[in-house]
C-alpha cells in the first residue's frame, strides 16, 4: 500500500565542510585551522568550501578569493582535489545505499534517503540515521549532519538544526511549523536570496507573517507563492527521485583566466578544451544536445551568454565550431571567464552504420590533429594528460599554462579546426 506523503521517512544527510574535512583528515596538522578550499590568493576564483574555523572570519562558499583572504589572511588556502573528493563520495554513497529505498544526491556530499520502506517505523529510522553517521565517522574519518523527518522539505532544516556533526528529527508538520515560525522566511527551502528580498520589501519577514498574509503571499509570487505558504504551513509532497544524467537540462563547462585575457586566439583555443569536456561528459552519459552555448564575463564584470539551437553538436569540433560562431558576435573587450555548454539535452544513442563509423574516426582523427596544434602553440602536453584535463582542477592548470605561453597574435580570431 502507497503511504501519504505524510507518512514517508526521509533522512537528509550533509556532510560537514566536506571538501575541507576531508583535506584535515588527509591531513592532520591542519586540524583547528581555518582551512579555505578554492582558488589561492593571488588567483582569481571563489571559495569553494572552508572549514568552520575560517566560517568564523566571516568566510563563506562562492565569496571572491580576495574577499576571504582579506578576512582571514592567517587561513590555508588549498586547491581543490577533485579525484579524492569524488573518492570519499563514492564511499560515502555505498554506506547510505545500505539503509536507504531511494536515494536523491543533491552533490558528492549530500543526499535525502526514502527509508519508509527500509526501516518501517520511526525509531527503526532513528537507529539508521545513527548509524550512517557512526559508519562515515569510523569507516571513512569524516562527519555529517543528519536529520529525520517525515518529509524532504522538513529533513533538510533538521540536518541544518545541529550542525556541525549533529541529528536533528522533526516528526510532523506540526513540529515543523513551531520550530521556523518566527524565523526569517529563508529558512523554507523554497525561498531563495531574490524570494526573501522580494517578501521582505513587502513587509513579510517571518514565517509567521507569511502564514498571516497567505493570499497577500499568493498574489505577490504566484503559483510559486503557493508552494511558499504550502511549506509554512510545513507541508511538502515532493518524492525522494534518484537523479539520472539523462534528467540534466543542459552540460556545460566553465574556466577563468588568472589574468585578463585580449587574445581571442588563445579564448577560441580554449573553447576547443572546453568542448571537448563537453562531448566527453556528453558521450559517457550516452546524452545527446540539441543547441550549443557560450558565456563571457568581460574584466568590467558585465557576463553574457549567446545560444544557438541546432543538432550539430554531436562531438568537440561540431560544439567549438557553433561556439566559435557565436564568439564571433560578442564584443571584443578583455576576457576572464569564458564557458561552453549544450542544452536541450536527451538521452538515447544514435544507430551506428559503416558510414557513421567512418565519420566518427574522421571527427576523431580532426579532433587529435586540432589540439596537436594546441600542443605546438602554446608547449603543453595534452596527449599524455587530456584524460586529466577532463578534471576540472587540473583544466584550470592547463589553461593558465596556455595563457602564460601565449604569443601575443591581438585580437584577432580562428581556431584549429578551420573555423
Amino acid at each position: 500500500m502507497r503511504r501519504h506523503p505524510m507518512d514517508r521517512l526521509i533522512i537528509h544527510v550533509d556532510m560537514d565542510a566536506f571538501y575541507a574535512s576531508v583535506e584535515i583528515r588527509d591531513d592532520p596538522s591542519l586540524r583547528g585551522k581555518p582551512v579555505i578550499i578554492g582558488s589561492l590568493p593571488h588567483e582569481r576564483g571563489v571559495v569553494a568550501t572552508c572549514s568552520y574555523e575560517a566560517r568564523k572570519y566571516g568566510v563563506r562558499s562562492a565569496m571572491n578569493i580576495k574577499e576571504a583572504y582579506n578576512l582571514c589572511p592567517s587561513g590555508v588556502f588549498i586547491h581543490p582535489n577533485m579525484v579524492k573528493y569524488k573518492e570519499a563520495s563514492r564511499q560515502i554513497h555505498r554506506i547510505w545505499a545500505d539503509y536507504a529505498d531511494v536515494i536523491e544526491s543533491v552533490a558528492l556530499d549530500e543526499a535525502y534517503l526514502d527509508v519508509t520502506s527500509s526501516a518501517g517505523t520511526v525509531e527503526k529510522a532513528r537507529e539508521f540515521a545513527h548509524a550512517i553517521k557512526d559508519r562515515i565517522r569510523t569507516e571513512i574519518g569524516l562527519t555529517c549532519s543528519v536529520g529525520l523527518a517525515y518529509s524532504m522539505a522538513a529533513a533538510k532544516t533538521a540536518s541544518e538544526e545541529r550542525k556541525p556533526d549533529g541529528y536533528f528529527e522533526i516528526l510532523s508538520p506540526e513540529e515543523f511549523v513551531d520550530l521556523v515560525l518566527d524565523r526569517d522566511v529563508d529558512v523554507l527551502s523554497s525561498v531563495g536570496r531574490r524570494t526573501a528580498e522580494r517578501l521582505r520589501s513587502n513587509g513579510f519577514y517571518t514565517v509567521r507573517d507569511i502564514l498571516e498574509n497567505r493570499e497577500h503571499v499568493e498574489d505577490l509570487l504566484g503559483n510559486h507563492g503557493k508552494q511558499v505558504v504550502l511549506l509554512a504551513q510545513g507541508i511538502d509532497g515532493r518524492e525522494v527521485t534518484p537523479w539520472e544524467p539523462q534528467d540534466a537540462k543542459s552540460i556545460g563547462r566553465e574556466v577563468t583566466f588568472q589574468e585578463n585575457v585580449w587574445n581571442y586566439q588563445l579564448v577560441g583555443d580554449v573553447l576547443l578544451l572546453l568542448a571537448a569536456n563537453v562531448a566527453d561528459q556528453a558521450r559517457r552519459n550516452g546524452l545527446h544536445g540539441a543547441g550549443v552555448q557560450i558565456k563571457i564575463t568581460y574584466t568590467d564584470g558585465r557576463s553574457i551568454s549567446k545560444s544557438k539551437s541546432t543538432f550539430s553538436c554531436e562531438d568537440a569540433l561540431s560544439i567549438h565550431r557553433e561556439a566559435m560562431l557565436l564568439l564571433d558576435s560578442t564584443d571584443k573587450k578583455p576576457v576572464r571567464l569564458v564557458g561552453v555548454g549544450i542544452f536541450n539535452v536527451s538521452s538515447g544513442s544514435k544507430q551506428t552504420t559503416l558510414d557513421g563509423s567512418y565519420e566518427t574516426a574522421k571527427r576523431v582523427s580532426a579532433l587529435r590533429d586540432a589540439l596537436q596544434g594546441i600542443e605546438r602553440e602554446y608547449r603543453v602536453d595534452l596527449g599524455a594528460n587530456m584524460r586529466k584535463v577532463y578534471r576540472l582542477d587540473t583544466l584550470h592548470a592547463v589553461v593558465d599554462e596556455m595563457r602564460r605561453n601565449a604569443v601575443w597574435h591581438g585580437p584577432r580570431f580562428g581556431s584549429r579546426n578551420g573555423t
